[in-house]
């Protein structure tokens, strides 16, 4: 087990076999988990992947992944690397509309003069 923080996660794998392994992510949720999923699928080296919630009650998911022979820790460090780049294009995108709206249509307040502001 694993404790980075107050995360905690655990993996379950095989001594013969590292291509093959879950993940237990605790306070985790459909979120991350579906996410990790859908990053880890589109990766060439994946056979399988997917993820559980055991019991909705439980803030935990597993995520279940089997590799054509590279080691599945690293392809979940590769899958999560690319999330956070990924989420990192994302915010810098919306960052970039969200500057150039406003630059384009200045609110009432924003345009209205120090004058029209004292009467």
């Amino acid at each position: 087990m694993c404790v980075a923080g107050n995360r905690r996660e655990m993996e379950h794998g095989s001594l013969n076999d590292p291509s093959k392994a879950t993940f237990s992510f605790v306070d985790e949720d459909h979120t991350l988990a579906n996410s990790v999923r859908f990053c880890l699928n589109q990766d060439p080296r994946v056979s399988v992947c997917g993820y559980s919630i055991p019991h909705p009650s439980d803030a935990r998911v597993n995520i279940r992944i089997q590799t054509t022979g590279e080691p599945a820790r690293e392809v979940l460090k590769d899958g999560c690397q690319n999330l956070m780049l990924m989420c990192q294009h994302v915010r810098g995108t919306l960052d970039k509309a969200v500057a150039d709206f406003r630059m384009n249509n200045p609110t009432k307040m924003e345009t209205k003069s120090d004058s029209e502001m004292e009467t």
